[in-house]
This record gives structure tokens, sequence and C-alpha cells, in this order.
């Protein structure tokens, strides 16, 4: 074989070995890259997973099994955060790095939620609002602050206006004192109640609907987002429905809102589309004497979109004297 052909099989082969690993590297899967951040999204300061794994769990007398953990200064005043419909306790993530360090914050996973047991009954506001006693009860706690979102601020009213006792200052994010029970019907801007009703199991943390569920009118950390999609869908679909029949009732709601009596703060954005003016006249009737703070283009969320803002407004709040 003459040197000219012995050159010509290189060139050949070399060319060979580069067309395959060209064939293999289109062929070989690429690993998922990481969810990108919405620009303008707030940090998260809080490691996610290691948030997840300071949870505890605490057998209620009632034979509920409620998992949450303890944040700040274990012998300072304790606060109560309460999370939303479809939530867990990492609702506060987002916030919490800015709250005052001396607090003894106390979050929990409401039954039916996160890791928290999910019992065939009971979703009443009541029944979620008797765990939050159990709980503090169990952790020796006599007298609290009591912060809710959403769903939480409808437990976090119910927990007030029965154990007045128990209760120093309360916070309503996103809530409401009831429909109105007379006048024209409007429409809702998100109209979830009808959308839930309409899910099938299993549920996909990625469908237009978890999407719409989760979305925001300004940016919030793309990760914190898809975790809480993931874990929304792990809830039973007899859960969702169960917490939208009961705990989501607004019947009386607003009739024992003169049970009341504890120092309270309301917070709202302005495009929130569950609890929209209607929802908030309601309330912010019940309670007369009650502080207002509103969010100028925040929606349901408001301490996902502006973390620092709406702990500074909390604080404030906890922080006057009565």
């Amino acid at each position: 074989m003459n040197a000219q052909t012995m050159k010509s099989i290189r060139i050949l082969a070399t060319f060979l070995v580069l067309l395959t690993g060209a064939a293999v590297a289109r062929a070989a899967p690429t690993a998922p890259s990481a969810p990108a951040a919405r620009p303008g999204a707030p940090p998260l300061l809080i490691d996610l997973n290691a948030f997840e794994a300071r949870k505890k769990k605490a057998v209620l007398s009632d034979g509920v099994t409620l998992a949450y953990l303890q944040m700040g200064d274990p012998s300072g005043p304790p606060v109560v955060l309460i999370h939303g419909y479809t939530d867990s306790a990492r609702d506060w993530v987002p916030m919490l790095p800015y709250m005052p360090k001396r607090y003894r914050l106390i979050l929990v996973d409401i039954r039916g939620h996160g890791q928290s047991s999910k019992p065939e009954c009971c979703y009443s506001r009541y029944d979620f609002a008797y765990d939050i006693k159990l709980l503090l009860d169990k952790l020796h706690v006599r007298k609290a602050d009591i912060v809710g979102h959403s769903l939480g601020s409808i437990i976090a009213q119910t927990f007030a206006e029965n154990w007045p006792q128990r209760t120093r200052k309360v916070v309503l994010i996103s809530s409401t004192g009831g429909r109105p029970a007379c006048g024209p019907k409007k429409a809702p801007q998100f109209d979830f109640e009808a959308q839930i009703r309409a899910l099938k199991e299993p549920l996909k943390a990625d469908s237009p609907f978890m999407i719409a569920w989760w979305d925001s009118p300004t940016p919030v950390n793309a990760d914190f987002i898809r975790r809480e999609r993931e874990d929304a869908a792990k809830i039973p679909l007899r859960v969702w429905i169960a917490v939208l029949d009961q705990g989501l009732s607004f019947s009386n709601l607003g009739g024992s809102l003169a049970r009341l009596t504890a120092p309270t703060l309301l917070i709202w954005g302005s495009k929130d589309p569950i609890m929209g003016p209607e929802d908030r006249a309601t309330l912010r009737a019940g309670l007369p004497h009650a502080q207002v703070k509103i969010f100028d283009g925040l929606g349901h969320n408001p301490f996902w979109e502006q973390p620092r803002a709406v702990a500074d407004e909390i604080a404030r709040f906890l922080a006057e004297r009565t």
C-alpha cells in the first residue's frame, strides 16, 4: 500500500469518526435546563429543599397530623402564618427573609395540603381553625399574632372569632367578608370554581389550568412557582373539591365578623383576580376599624411579588402599640 493510499484511508477514517460523533451528539438527550427566572422576579433567599427538610409533624388530638416548622427567635413573640388553598407552608418563603428575626414564626401545612394528612373529611373553616388551636396547644403557645392568606385568611378570621383570648393581632391577606347578598352578580375575573369542578385525575402540574392558577401580574421566581404547581397536583382531587365546598363557602362569613375584636390589618393587591372590589368591600364593612393596605399593581399573592414591602407592612402593624 503506497503512501498516498495510506493518507486517503486516514482522512476517510477521521471523517467517519467526526460524522459518527455528530450523529451521537444529535441523538443524545439533553439534560433539562433549570427554569429560567422571569426578568425582575424577586430573588429567593431561602433554599427550598432545606426549607422542606426543616418540617416536623404533630399528631393532634383530633387525629390529624399537621406538618409545621418554626423560624426566628424561639423565645420571641409567636406569629402563626397560614397559607392559602392548594398551597403549603412554602407559600411564605419569598417573604420570610424580610420578617424581623425577633419573632417566633410558626408555619403550618393545613390539613389536606403539603406534608399534612389528607383525611376523607372534614374541611370547613372551623375544622382548619381548630387544627391551628390544637397545634398551638401542643407547642404551648398561649397567645399569638395570626397571619393568613386567602383560604388561610378565612382560617385566621375563624380562629380569632372563636379564640379571642388566644389572639393578639390579625393580618388578613387577599381576603373577603363574603359575597354581597343582594345586587347584581358580577362574574369573577377568574372563575376558578367552575374550572376546578371540571378537573380530572391525574392532575397535571403543567396543564393550562395550573399555569393560570399560579399566574401573577408581576414576575415571581420560576422554580418556586414550578414547585407550587407540582405540590398542588399531588393533592387528591377529592380534597380540592371538599375545600371548595366547605372551607371556601362564603355563607355566614360576614355575619361572624363582629366577633373578631383583635386589631386587624387587611392587605390586597389591586389586580387580584379572585378577590375583587365587591369581595373587599364586604370585609371592610364588617371590620370598619381595621387598617387597610392595597398594593397597586399586585395580584392575589402580593408577598410573592413584593415580599420586602409586604413584610415591612406586616412588621409595622405587629409592632404598633395597641
